[in-house]
């Protein structure tokens, strides 16, 4: 990242203080205004402003200069999130950072959730900080500003937003302006007062100037109407005569600047003269890049008398190492250098491309190569960047890159399959397999070689990304039948493209289609590993990660041998232990696996190897680290391990008074599980209703399954009969889709009871109707799967034929999940310290239960209960 980006600049004591100003802009905050922004031309000292602001503000400021660069989503997003951080506590810092860490492939708006979550809350005056956005006006990326939008309209009061643009902001629909909470600084009040006029002429470079009289300064105020940058212009042309600059200054802005502009060019040696002209080109600079355009070794020098004259160059960084110019100086020197020699413009873009690819700065390469018209040099920095980009996910920017290639230059194969790649990683479907097809035709017509098969490798590749989309599986297999070698594409992009930085299972990816499962998934997933495995391309991080997915269904379908044999599989890559987004995944699934076999002493340990691993990808272990603590909570809970679950969570820093966010689900949902065994229902449940909005959002089945049955749970352990009911169904008919099985089990006894509950009320349902709804019969399907699931229980025994169409009690009030489980131990003959045993409670604790249950049964004794329920699989729900 360029660290001069968010640097917040120096306010040099020789400029014009703006007090008016500054106070404005405080007094706005302080009366509840959260945005506001600066809004005039350029040449008005917008960014001076925001750095004089900040530079007395009393509270942290996060800076943000903006470029068109960032009309890059996932560039813009990276950049805003690092300058917020810079200006946090640490712990709101570490917090912002875990939340927002790799979010690749979710929608802007849980990103947003997630940021906006990291941030301190609304009450927390003492940590109140202000985000500066400079040059705003750059942004034109829709999906940006509607971002911003709903940021500025959701952001706590602790933060506050000032920013510049050139032009009106763009940015729809923002709320804050509408109820009065925004205000804008315009030109008007940007213009140089008559004080400020003379403040300025009074003081050129540190010096005190008598030679301009009051009333002079009053008419040059009233005739440039106060346009800073001409004023300043006059200031520095002094020597040329205080008449002939009264005169130029009714002639308008432009003509001002360029002349102007000009007038101090020739006060200057000509080779400083030479230098700026040279230099104008780069958008930021230092020594070495200066005396790579110049052909000379004073460019620190140089640098130096500029910065002395005050000659519009501006400081990125702390140490006055980079520069750039004013962006309207640079205009002006870029113009003078063209009408110069339009040649020497494209020579000095050359040798800055050449320059910053040396030193590895390849954006700033490629842009400088392609405004030069070295095409080839661009591409071919292009390929170079291009693996480091994508890492980044940085699509949009990769792809305009591709855009500025002409027309007329024609694209080689290996490039195309590269842009066609790339078409396939932004999504957009539709264009990326016309492409590939077109691709195809023109490789099958190539003469058998080496090269075609390279090319009919890469393809095969690409394809492999686009079916697992666009489920042409079809097209895909006929691709692989044209592979006549084992051959693996000469660039490793294609085949060793890590698919998943984020997720704690491959399955939750795009690449895993967010839980969804088929029989059609599973004949694809086995035939593409068998098609892959054949061309000798088993160690591939793409053949990888989908055996990986089929791992994880196996485990979902409760077909526990075959999700084993897959992880042995994996287990003896050499590719795994370098891939964390594949490792860990691997040993959670397997870690689930042992305890599903009821080995616990297995899964623990397994567990133990993925925390040593996280944290040998991590020191602390991160977004890694995390999981692996989520999951040992969860065992910790299944076994009855009550203080542990709770001390493995503590160092995740989460409660019941955190918001949850997606990109931290499995963490908060095993703190959900934890505040359930704590019969804190009121607490999680609100959590779980977050959580759910945001999985939907994303569309993430494998989320919205498991969180519905953990609503489900929760709501009939407080005795919400119905709702339990009904969120039950809801997971189930999601769950019926896909198969799922594990996502059931794996929440236990409960859940077995609750679907007991359902499945017998759903029977009785069906038979008071007497078949007579066509409705109900739809139902029988749904039945059916689940029985299958209160079979997939360990120990479960068969429900009689007989016992599914009795009726059910009729209660005051619903039995909680606690009092089901109560009565199961009193069926089976259990003593008041056996059921304490088993429910891990006191026996205290048993006889509240008790008492609570007989008076909802309306009897006295334990032999009344059980003959009252003993005809029915479960009874009162």
């Amino acid at each position: 990242m360029l660290k001069t980006k968010l640097f917040v600049p120096e306010s040099k004591d020789r400029l014009v203080q703006r007090e008016r100003l500054l106070h404005s802009i405080s007094k706005g905050f302080q009366l509840g205004k959260r945005l506001i922004a600066v809004v005039a031309p350029a040449g008005y000292g917008k960014s001076t402003l925001l750095a004089q602001w900040a530079n007395h503000a009393g509270m942290p400021c996060a800076w943000l200069s903006v470029d068109a660069r960032d009309n890059d989503p996932a560039r813009f997003w990276r950049y805003f999130t690092a300058s917020i951080a810079s200006a946090l506590p640490e712990q709101h810092r570490l917090r912002l950072e875990a939340n927002c860490q790799l979010q690749d492939g979710v929608s802007i708006y849980t990103f947003l959730d997630a940021l906006i979550s990291g941030l301190p809350e609304e009450t927390d005056h003492k940590h109140a900080f202000a985000l500066l956005l400079d040059d705003l006006h750059e942004i034109t990326t829709p999906s940006i500003l509607e971002g911003l939008s709903y940021l500025f309209d959701y952001m706590p009061d602790s933060m506050h937003v000032l920013l510049s643009s050139r032009s009106e902001l763009m940015i729809p629909g923002i709320k804050r302006l509408a109820n009065g909470e925004a205000m804008v600084v315009g030109m008007g009040q940007l213009q140089f007062t008559a004080s400020e006029t003379e403040s300025l002429f009074r003081m050129v470079n540190g010096e005190p100037q008598t030679e301009w009289t009051s009333a002079q300064l009053d008419e040059l105020q009233r005739k440039t109407e106060g346009w800073i940058t001409g004023l300043q212009l006059l200031s520095l042309s002094r020597p040329f005569g205080n008449d002939s600059l009264m005169h130029l200054a009714s002639d308008g802005e432009s003509f001002i600047s360029d002349y102007l502009f000009q007038e101090v060019l020739h006060l200057l040696s000509s080779d400083l003269h030479d230098f700026l002209l040279r230099t104008s080109v780069l958008s930021r600079m230092d020594a070495l890049a200066c005396n790579a355009l110049t052909g000379r070794t004073d460019g620190g020098q140089q640098l130096d008398e500029l910065q002395r004259l005050n000659l519009f160059l501006i400081p990125l960084d702390g140490t006055r190492t980079w520069f750039r110019y004013h962006h309207l100086f640079a205009q002006f020197l870029q113009g003078q250098l063209r009408r110069r020699d339009e040649k020497a413009y494209a020579a000095m873009h050359r040798a800055a491309g050449l320059h910053f690819s040396e030193i590895g700065a390849m954006e700033d390469a490629i842009d400088h190569l392609f405004e030069a018209g070295e095409i080839m040099l661009a591409i071919q920095a292009l390929e170079r960047h291009l693996p480091a980009a994508l890492r980044q996910g940085d699509l949009s920017t990769l792809l305009n890159w591709f855009r500025r290639i002409p027309e007329a230059c024609s694209l080689t194969l290996e490039l195309s399959l590269l842009h066609a790649f790339l078409l396939v990683l932004a999504g957009d479907l539709e264009r990326s397999g016309r492409v590939l097809e077109q691709l195809e035709e023109e490789i099958d017509r190539l003469s058998p070689s080496s090269r075609q098969d390279q090319l009919r490798s890469s393809l095969l590749f690409v394809r492999s990304n686009l079916v697992f989309l666009n489920g042409d599986f079809a097209g895909w297999l006929a691709s692989s039948e044209k592979v006549r070698d084992h051959l693996a594409p000469d660039n490793p992009v294609y085949y060793q493209f890590d698919y998943n930085r984020q997720e704690p299972y491959v399955r939750r990816t795009s690449l895993g289609m967010k839980g969804k499962l088929s029989e059609d998934t599973e004949k694809v997933g086995k035939l593409f590993i068998e098609v892959l495995e054949g061309h000798g391309w088993k160690n591939s991080l793409l053949h990888l990660y989908v055996k990986q997915c089929l791992a994880e269904g196996y485990y979902e379908w409760n077909r526990l041998v075959d999700c084993r044999e897959l992880l042995m599989q994996l287990r003896n890559s050499d590719r795994l232990r370098e891939t964390p987004g594949l490792l860990i995944p691997v040993l959670l699934t397997e870690a689930r696996l042992h305890a599903a076999e009821g080995k616990s002493a297995l899964a623990y340990h397994t567990l133990d190897e993925a925390a040593e691993a996280a944290a040998a990808c991590i020191p602390d272990g991160g977004r890694w680290g995390c999981y692996v603590r989520a999951v040992r909570s969860n065992l910790y809970l299944r076994d009855g391990r009550l203080g542990e679950a709770k001390k493995e969570l503590a160092p995740l820093h989460i409660g019941s008074g955190s918001k949850p966010v997606y990109s931290r689900e499995t963490e908060f949902l095993a703190l959900v599980r934890l505040l359930g065994r704590q019969h804190k229902e009121a607490e999680a449940l609100p959590m779980l209703e977050l959580l759910k909005l945001q999985a939907e959002r994303e569309q993430q089945i494998a989320s919205r399954v498991e969180i519905t049955c953990l609503q489900a749970l929760l709501e009939a352990q407080r005795g919400q009969r119905l709702l339990a009911f009904s969120l039950i169904e809801e997971a189930l008919v999601l769950g019926k889709d896909n198969d799922y099985r594990r996502t059931f089990v794996d929440e236990g006894a409960d859940m077995q009871l609750l679907l007991k509950a359902y499945l017998s009320d759903r029977y009785n349902v069906r038979a008071s109707a007497s078949g007579s709804d066509q409705g109900l019969e739809q139902l029988s399907p749904l039945l059916d799967y689940v029985e299958k699931l209160i079979h997939a229980f360990p120990g479960t025994p068969d429900i009689p034929a007989l016992q599914r169409n009795l009726p059910v009690l009729d209660l005051l009030e619903p039995l909680s999940s606690k009092e089901l489980l109560l009565l199961e131990q009193l069926r089976l003959g259990a003593t008041n310290k056996q059921m304490a045993a088993a429910l891990g409670l006191t026996e205290g604790t048993i006889r509240v239960y008790l008492s609570r249950l007989y008076e909802k049964l309306g009897v006295s004794t334990r032999t009344q209960a059980l003959v009252k329920t003993q005809s029915l699989p479960l009874s009162g729900m």
